[in-house]
C-alpha cells in the first residue's frame, strides 16, 4: 500500500468498501500502487495496468489496454464511442466485486501478460475521424486555418474534430467553430 494514495480512499464517501476490496484484490496481484490522475493506478514495471475510480452511479476498475483483453465473460465496457483503448468493469455495490474476484485477478493477471508482451493498442489515426461539412467549408475559405490545423499535433486535431462533430445541429457546430478559430490560429488544442 502507497500512503500516498490513502487519501484517496480517506476521501471517499459512496463508495468506501467497495474501493477498499477494490484496492486489496488488485494489490494482492502484486501490483504497485500510485498515484495518477489524481485516482489510484496500479503499475507493472512503471506501466500502467489498471486504475480504480468512482462516479455517480458507480465505482470501477479501468483497463489501461482493456480493448487488448480476451473479455471472455462479457464484462469490459467501452465508456463511451470514442474511447480506444480502456476499459472498464463497474460495479454498484460490494456484492458484485466478491462475486467477480477470480474473474477481476484472472484479467489482471492477463493485463500484465498483455504489457510484458508489449502489445500495444492500434489507435484510430486522426487523419481517419470525419472532418464536419462546417469545419471543411471554414478550412477551404482560410487558408490560414487549414495551414494551422494541420500544423497542430494529431491529438490536438482529434480533439477539434470530435468537438465539432458531436453536436446534432449544424447550427451548434458552427457556433463551435468559430469559437475555436482564433486558438487553432495561435495553435493551442481544445483545452489550452
Amino acid at each position: 500500500m502507497n500512503p500516498k494514495v490513502d487519501f484517496y480512499f480517506n476521501k471517499a464517501g459512496k463508495w468506501q468498501e467497495e474501493f477498499e476490496k477494490l484496492r486489496m484484490i488488485i494489490l494482492d496481484c502484486d501490483l504497485t500502487e500510485e498515484l495518477k490522475w489524481g485516482v489510484p493506478c496500479y503499475t507493472y514495471q512503471n506501466s500502467n495496468i489498471v486504475l480504480i475510480h468512482g462516479f455517480k452511479d458507480y465505482c470501477a476498475v479501468l483497463f489501461i489496454k482493456g480493448s487488448l483483453l480476451k473479455d471472455e465473460l462479457g464484462i469490459l465496457i467501452q465508456q463511451t464511442e470514442n474511447v480506444q483503448a480502456g476499459r472498464q468493469v463497474r460495479f454498484t455495490n460490494l456484492q458484485e466485486i466478491i462475486a467477480l474476484e477470480p474473474a477481476l485477478k484472472a484479467y489482471i493477471f492477463e493485463a500484465i501478460e498483455v504489457e510484458k508482451a508489449g502489445l500495444e493498442v492500434n489507435f484510430k489515426k486522426h487523419t481517419e475521424y470525419t472532418v464536419p461539412e462546417e469545419f471543411q467549408h471554414q478550412l477551404e475559405e482560410m487558408p490560414a486555418l487549414k495551414a494551422a490545423f494541420e500544423a497542430l499535433t494529431p491529438g490536438r486535431q482529434r480533439g477539434y474534430l470530435l468537438y465539432f462533430s458531436a453536436p446534432k445541429q449544424s447550427k451548434t457546430r458552427e457556433s463551435r467553430i468559430e469559437k475555436y478559430v482564433e486558438n487553432i490560429l495561435k495553435g493551442k488544442g481544445l483545452d489550452d
